[in-house]
């Protein structure tokens, strides 16, 4: 099963558009994980048209029309993993505590809020992906989103693709 991790598109503030490397990605991923903000509804509908199945967070950027369609938590059994997506975490500093506390029930915890790519791996075995932002790499190098592949009821091939810079 392949995944396509997103978060943070803030269209059309940061971009008109989402990148064409991501576009392309869609049709290839069997599940898109959105982790919030969106900031318009065309993103979702555009991603609700075009993916097999999305799985998907409103943001603290995200106003009632798209909260009125999407939780603030989202939970999914893929390929065999329990998989939760949420906006915010916190700060980086005591994450993986906090979410292993929080999401005792997962075992991977796709987030945003913060446009930083993070893969790191709770003491509880709770893995936490952070795909960062295809729009706007903040203090980032680079824009970015993640694919990964489950295959055995095990998460595998987790990659951070970097855009090309507009």
């Amino acid at each position: 099963m392949r995944l396509l991790l997103v978060s943070d598109t803030h269209l059309p503030k940061r971009a008109k558009e989402l990148p064409a490397p991501l576009l392309a990605e869609i049709p290839r991923a069997d599940v898109v994980l959105h982790a919030g903000d969106w900031v318009d509804t065309a993103t979702l509908d555009l991603l609700e048209g075009r993916s097999r199945r999305l799985v998907g967070v409103y943001g603290n950027n995200d106003g009632p029309a798209l909260r009125a369609r999407l939780p603030e938590v989202a939970r999914a059994d893929l390929g065999g993993l329990r998989f939760g997506v949420v906006h915010e975490t916190g700060s980086a500093q005591g994450r993986e505590r906090r979410c292993a506390a929080r999401f005792p029930d997962l075992d991977v915890l796709v987030f945003g809020h913060s446009h930083i790519p993070w893969d790191t791996t709770a003491d509880t075995g709770l893995r936490l992906l952070n795909p960062g932002s295809p729009t706007d790499r903040r203090r980032q190098p680079h824009c970015t989103y993640m694919t990964a592949e489950v295959t055995g009821g095990r998460l595998a091939e987790v990659a951070v693709h970097r855009l090309p810079r507009r």
